[in-house]
């Protein structure tokens, strides 16, 4: 038996190709269109948080996460031109996410850590930090790490996982600090001297704070040395220049006072037996 087949061309063209073509330019341009208002949107709700002088980490985040938002939406939207059932495409980007989210669940507990972390705001941009047993200058947020730049010049990415998890300590938070100094003389010098000129080298330095006062006292009759805490209040940002500034004073007038910095020593007495 033969068959015979007659393709009439206006009628596929009428019956498949304009339509369907006429679908795939629509969807095109839904996607087109909608990526140029996405990113317009995100460009316009940056500048907006930025002129309300939020953090810039924020802002960032904000602007990213919308965008992503609105691209899925006109992703959506063009396959629904299309005419495929939406419904059960986002049930399948449901599930296939709840399977990348079973593989991935370390890099989500960053994500989360990260969200956690741009909402509260231990810390900004800039500030001095010690946070996942690293210290640095907070050089970048993202959603899964936090960038930090060490005083030597390394850069040093901690999962924000481990970021949020543990202790943070922020050293840039308060606009003073105080210097915790411990500086030993012998049991042979003058105590009293050696007190008054702790006293006299931290009230002439221009970068010590009145208020809150300093506080020089004994504190330990040691091993090998009678131990006074010294104790004054700076500016942060001055707080390594005047630590390092009053070590090499108090060494120097130390030395010219006659007052002696002991290093731990033990005395041996030696009994011979005698026969």
């Amino acid at each position: 038996m033969n068959w015979t087949f007659t393709i009439n061309p206006q009628q596929l063209w009428e019956t498949y190709v304009l339509p369907w073509g006429t679908q795939i330019v629509l969807a095109l341009l839904i996607f087109i269109v909608g990526r140029i208002l996405a990113r317009a949107a995100s460009h316009g709700a940056t500048k907006a948080l930025e002129r309300a002088r939020l953090d810039p980490i924020l802002v960032n985040f904000i602007s990213t996460l919308l965008n992503t938002t609105l691209i899925l939406l006109v992703i959506v939207f063009a396959l629904s031109q299309l005419g495929l059932d939406t419904t059960s495409l986002v049930a399948l980007v449901g599930a296939a996410g709840l399977a990348v989210g079973l593989a991935l669940k370390d890099s989500l507990s960053h994500f989360a850590a990260g969200v956690m972390l741009i909402v509260f705001r231990p810390f900004k941009l800039g500030d001095y930090v010690e946070v996942g047993g690293v210290a640095g200058s907070v050089d970048k947020i993202t959603i899964f790490s936090t960038r930090l730049k060490t005083p030597d010049n390394k850069v040093v990415t901690v999962p924000n996982g481990n970021v949020f998890g543990n202790t943070m300590v922020n050293y840039s938070e308060e606009a003073t600090r105080r210097i915790d100094m411990v500086v030993g003389i012998s049991y042979g010098s003058d105590l009293l001297k050696a007190k008054s000129i702790l006293e006299e080298l931290v009230k002439d330095h221009d970068k010590v704070l009145k208020d809150p006062a300093y506080k020089i006292a004994v504190s330990e009759l040691a091993d090998s040395s009678v131990n006074f805490i010294v104790r004054p209040w700076v500016k942060a940002e001055d707080y390594w220049d005047v630590r390092f500034q009053l070590t090499e004073s108090i060494k120097l007038r130390f030395d010219a006072e006659g007052i002696e910095i002991p290093f731990p020593q033990m005395d041996v007495h030696w009994h011979k037996d005698v026969a």
